[in-house]
């Protein structure tokens, strides 16, 4: 009976079970790289990058700015030279860079080092907050210009695009999960610390994202797009409504800070007016082990943006990235940390992974739309008290965004599976072994940290300690040297290890000119192609 039964469906039946085909490029996307929507849609969606992008914006500054001896009007500052860096970032990468429509933001990777040098001693003897401040950033400042010769040099002299010419789809998919998935503190944990105004954001962003368009018979409405808007002005009003009603006035100070929509202080640290500027603070200093820690950081950022920006290729519908593509994308991101320096922003750059997974959410992967972004970037962090009212969003409303864009961007990583042979026991382990590292070795140097105070290298230089200590705590990093590595050694003898790696899916696009689409995503404007050419 059960053998009648399965031949009893007939051809059609025997359909349904195929395998679902490779797709070079995702379908399902409303709007590619160049194809924009109409201008009231695109600066909508503009705005709405903006606003996710906002998040690490403020709450990077506010973690570090206080240690250096800011208070609430040097914070104010910062974040708004963040932003507007920010935004030349976006911009510089989006017309020269790989193109791709992607947000370049802060990191949180450049934390460690830049923590280390504010706690030096030799700003300890300082006395004056302001000054020790400034201080501080100057050397923030210089260690920052340092880092930025490894991308400059790794990217514009090629030397990433023979790196990655070597990256298989096996490979890619820990570097670009991890990418994102690496990143968990800072979902649920970040939304429990006030989950009465944080779980009913996350609550509303699932339902308008992805139960309404489904409830709704108006084929023309397409509000699942401003998902992140309608959650985030809805429950803003809320929290603002529990603050003023004085739910919080006699709770935890650590409560009141998560919970309260008053607590910033920037709105009114910030100036109505200001434009940032090079070297705001005074002249970079310069010293020889800040600036390797730095580097290090800036070699994680690195990898940790490759993998970002092929989760971005894939949400914009556009083909793999070419290597020479990528090459000049790491290039432009090292001109961004750069910038960084040079403006003062106390924080590296880094393709942003919240913003990669709100084009999965829209479903608009649009070049245009992430050029306007840049553009309310630009606009608010000139506009002081505007964006100060937009940076008092609580932060676990903050974190119920990243819940769902992160979880895109792991979607993203896993997808390239379907480009590889999971029947064989190579990529398994290739997986397994590189998932579980890249979760573990990171855990133990943290928990290390917790109850030694120190990490598990403990040398004189702290410089060296900080080094191996922002490599192996980053996810990304440790997954994508392990799986990188175990790809190009295991096995290399067999004639079916090519294809079990999926390298023969990516094949043609390692060099540029091999495929006709990488002109229409990947060429520079203005002809500069001619000039600049990508191999």
């Amino acid at each position: 009976m059960a053998g009648g039964g399965g031949n009893g469906g007939g051809a059609a039946k025997g359909d349904e079970f195929q395998p679902h085909p490779v797709k070079e490029q995702l379908p399902g996307v409303d709007y590619c790289v160049t194809s924009p929507p109409n201008w009231p849609e695109a600066i909508i969606l503009g705005f709405q990058h903006y606003l996710v992008m906002l998040g690490t914006t403020v709450i990077i500054p506010s973690i570090i700015v206080p240690q250096m001896g800011g208070g609430a009007v040097e914070k104010a500052q910062v974040i708004q030279t963040l932003l507007f860096v920010a935004g030349l970032n976006t911009l510089l990468q989006s017309f020269f860079g790989t193109r791709l429509p992607t947000v370049i933001g802060g990191s949180y990777t450049f934390i460690v080092p830049t923590v280390a040098i504010v706690l030096a001693n030799r700003y300890s003897t300082i006395i004056d907050p302001h000054e020790r401040f400034k201080r501080t950033m100057r050397g923030v400042q210089g260690a920052l210009i340092s880092a930025s010769i490894l991308q400059i040099v790794v990217g514009f002299l090629g030397f990433w695009r023979n790196i990655v010419r070597f990256l298989s789809p096996l490979a890619a998919v820990p570097l670009v999960t991890l990418t994102a998935l690496g990143l968990y503190q800072l979902g649920f944990p970040r939304l429990a610390s006030c989950v009465e105004v944080g779980l009913p954001a996350l609550v509303l962003l699932v339902l308008f994202s992805q139960y309404l368009p489904h409830m709704l018979t108006l084929k023309r409405f397409r509000g699942d797009r401003f998902a992140v808007l309608f959650s985030v002005a809805i429950v803003w009003v809320y929290a603002h409504i529990l603050t003023k009603s004085g739910a919080y006035n006699h709770r935890p100070p650590s409560t009141q800070a998560s919970c309260r929509t008053d607590r910033s202080g920037l709105l009114s640290a910030a100036p109505w007016i200001r434009i940032p500027y090079p070297f705001q603070w005074g002249a970079p200093t310069f010293q020889a082990g800040e600036a390797f820690a730095m580097m290090a950081a800036s070699f994680a950022a690195l990898i940790e943006s490759t993998g970002t920006l092929i989760a971005v290729s894939r949400f914009s519908s556009a083909t793999p990235v070419p290597p020479s593509v990528l090459s000049r994308g790491v290039g432009w991101l090292g001109i961004g940390i750069f910038l960084d320096g040079i403006f003062g922003t106390a924080n590296g750059s880094t393709a942003s992974v919240e913003n990669a997974g709100l084009l999965a959410l829209t479903k608009v992967g649009s070049r245009r739309v992430i050029q306007i972004s840049a553009l309310f970037m630009l606009f608010f962090s000139i506009l002081g008290k505007f964006g100060a009212v937009l940076a008092s969003i609580p932060w676990p409303i903050v974190a119920a965004l990243y819940c769902v864009c992160f979880a895109y961007v792991v979607s993203a990583g896993l997808g390239l599976l379907q480009f590889c042979n999971l029947n064989s026991f190579r990529t398994k382990f290739i997986l397994g072994f590189s998932f579980f590292m890249g979760l573990s070795v990171p855990e133990y140097f943290n928990e290390y940290v917790v109850f030694s105070g120190h990490g598990p290298v403990h040398t004189r230089s702290t410089w060296f300690n900080d080094i191996l200590y922002v490599i192996f705590t980053s996810h990304a990093t440790v997954a994508a040297i392990v799986a990188f590595f175990l790809d190009l050694t295991l096995d290399r003898g067999d004639p079916t290890t090519r294809r079990d790696s999926g390298s023969h899916w990516w094949e043609k696009f390692r060099v540029f000119k091999n495929d006709n689409r990488n002109e229409e995503f990947y060429s520079l404007p203005y002809n500069l192609n001619k000039y600049f050419p990508s191999f």
